[in-house]
């Protein structure tokens, strides 16, 4: 299947089509991979960015503003390797190395990107760690841990003010040189002094000794279930997932300029990183950070800079598109410039609900008579992210695509499920100082263990897709012995509880009924009750208006599914938001549902006692 370009011009195609191969083992295993050979990448990403400094010296590479009412400050190709290659001398006069590499502590912005680049153009990991764990965290507990893993010979930071608790607690653990990008800082050296280093033949001898192995970069696992892990990143798995990314979406040969990519994913995580920053880097387009994100007070901002740049494909994560979708139904003049100039839309980080599916598809038609695209992908960290790549309009949410050239996947029969299972120059040789779990993260023919589930578009025709079907790990048994199937229920429940509900766990073990803890759309709730932002979070959940709408909401449910595992009996809402260091919630707002049922066991309680009043039950 081919897709013409979205811009109605269809003399051209965005995608590649999609050729797959099934092969089914003796021992009930599917092997499937495409049958377009991978051809061959890049050397490492600096060579990137030096191609497009000779061949689009004056293009923007990366652009942020401080606020929406500031102009963009840009950096160049041409200025980006000036400053890569001077940085680069500061960071090799230091000493850094993959066992004292760079760290970041802070949010997405141009030094970010100049810095961490400047480190991997001389085979130094970089390692960006979320602001979450700096910022928001009560006890550092998981920064020190990974600062103690990494012992670091740099930490970049915007500025030390904001910074200053989480400096202070990790102080014990490093002898790293702290950096900020703040000039006026006075207890740390500024990124503009290092920027401004004069340049050494060790930069280019550092740079032509970089191989498809040298370490990139160190990218941190949530740590949900325990302390984050560090997985490795290599030059090739970054080069051969764009390489297969270019062979996918063709409408990226030579495309140039015309690639302008508006973005707040943090680098701190793949998705964000490796898929997004390096995107744009290989192609040589713009990358303008958007300071924004789906969350209350924040989308605003990303409003704002999305009427300032229109990008090329719009990225996001599902509750990003849903804070998208309201703001469209209200804007005319938004709505019609996005859909007119953006080509497709691209969700990941989680399943996206149908109904969201459904009212971009609505509001497209409105504005410009015809649905935009919208296409997924799979991975993780440790596949760079890109997995499979779904590089053709689906019929419907929640198709991930197929293998990408160059990589395998082995489903194996798991229960009634099919796990699968990651093989490719893509993959991670494992993760940093932790020889144990590497060895426990793959199988014996060398496949990772994601630990995820998939079924098949159409078994008889694996070009067409396989649709994520939930974590192996997280799905259950009721006490009639049917399975509940957690990842397509709470995509389901998030649906018929809109727009009520932000996020969902899933819970029900060793009971009769499937039970919902919900993490409320609180700003959603607020306009349905009819309430001021003034009025505290508890009362809003416990409004009547609110807990009636949930429980007709969990009746639609119930309509929709044909047994007892596909709809819940009750909910509880959440007043207390996900917590960072619980490890209930990453960056991308993904709430994982194992962290979450651990940490509420007094809230999943609730919900099985029949005498409470605080659960929601089913209307009707």
């Amino acid at each position: 299947m081919t897709l013409a370009a979205a811009s109605g011009d269809h003399s051209r195609t965005l995608f590649a089509t999609p050729a797959i191969v099934a092969d089914r083992r003796a021992d009930g295993s599917i092997l499937v991979s495409s049958t377009v050979p991978l051809q061959p990448g890049a050397r490492c990403i600096g060579d990137w960015l030096e191609h497009w400094a000779r061949q689009a010296p004056d293009r923007i590479f990366v652009a942020d503003r401080a606020s929406t009412d500031a102009p963009w400050t840009t950096v160049t190709y041409r200025d980006a390797l000036q400053q890569v290659r001077s940085a680069a001398a500061w960071i090799l006069a230091q000493g850094l190395s993959a066992e004292r590499p760079l760290v970041i502590l802070s949010d997405n912005s141009v030094e970010h990107a100049l810095f961490a680049l400047a480190a991997q153009h001389v085979g130094v990991p970089s390692a960006a760690i979320s602001p979450a764990y700096s910022l928001m965290s009560k006890d550092f507990d998981k920064l020190k841990s990974m600062i103690t893993l990494l012992g670091p010979g740099a930490i970049y930071v915007s500025g030390t003010k904001p910074f200053a608790a989480a400096l202070a607690a990790i102080k014990p653990l490093h002898s790293a040189t702290i950096v900020s990008g703040n000039a006026d800082d006075t207890d740390a050296i500024s990124f503009r002094s290092i920027a401004a280093t004069p340049e050494t033949p060790d930069v280019e001898k550092a740079f032509v000794a970089i191989t498809p192995d040298t370490i990139a970069k160190f990218l941190f696992t949530s740590g949900s279930t325990g302390t984050p892990k560090a997985v490795i990143n290599t030059q090739r798995m970054l080069t051969s997932s764009q390489q297969a990314k270019a062979q996918t979406w063709t409408f990226l040969e030579g495309i140039g300029e015309k690639l302008v990519i508006l973005d707040w994913l943090p680098w701190s995580h793949t998705f964000g990183a490796n898929h997004n920053f390096n995107l744009v880097l290989r192609n040589g387009g713009t990358l303008y950070v958007d300071g924004g994100k789906p969350a209350p007070g924040l989308f605003a901002t990303s409003l704002a800079n999305l009427r300032s740049v229109m990008p090329t494909v719009y990225f996001n994560v599902p509750r990003g598109f849903d804070m998208l979708i309201a703001a469209l139904r209200s804007d005319d003049e938004l709505r019609q410039k996005f859909f007119g100039e953006v080509k497709f839309a691209f969700y990941a980080g989680a399943a996206l609900p149908q109904n969201l599916w459904d009212g971009l598809e609505e509001l497209s038609i409105k504005a410009v008579g015809r649905a935009l695209p919208m296409v997924s992908a799979w991975g993780s960290t440790e596949t760079s992210p890109l997995a499979t790549d779904c590089h053709f309009q689906a019929k419907r949410s929640g198709n991930i695509g197929v293998p990408i050239p160059g990589t395998e996947l082995k489903l194996v029969p798991s229960g009634d499920k099919l796990e699968v299972r990651v093989r490719g120059p893509n993959v991670t040789p494992g993760y940093w100082k932790a020889p144990e779990l590497t060895a426990q993260a793959f199988d014996s023919e060398g496949f990772y263990l994601i630990g995820d589930a998939v079924t098949f578009a159409d078994p008889a025709h694996p070009e067409l897709g396989l649709f994520f079907d939930g974590r192996v790990a997280e799905d259950f048994k009721l006490n009639s012995g049917t399975w509940v199937n957690v990842g397509t229920l709470r995509v389901a429940g998030i649906a018929a509880l809109a727009p009520l509900a932000q996020d969902i766990a899933v819970t029900g073990h060793s009971s009769d009924e499937v039970r919902f803890l919900v993490f409320p759309n609180i700003a959603a709730c607020r306009a349905h009750a009819g309430l001021s932002d003034n009025v505290d979070v508890k009362d809003v959940v416990g409004h009547d208006k609110v807990r009636t709408a949930i429980g007709q909401g969990l009746a639609k449910l119930k309509a929709q599914s044909g047994n007892s595992s596909g709809h819940a009996t009750r909910a509880l809402l959440l007043a207390e938001p996900a917590s960072v260091d619980g490890g209930e919630i990453t960056d991308k707002g993904y709430i994982n549902q194992r962290a979450v049922l651990t940490r509420r066991a007094s809230a999943v309680a609730m919900l099985d006692d029949g005498s409470s009043a605080e659960w929601i039950g089913c209307a009707g």
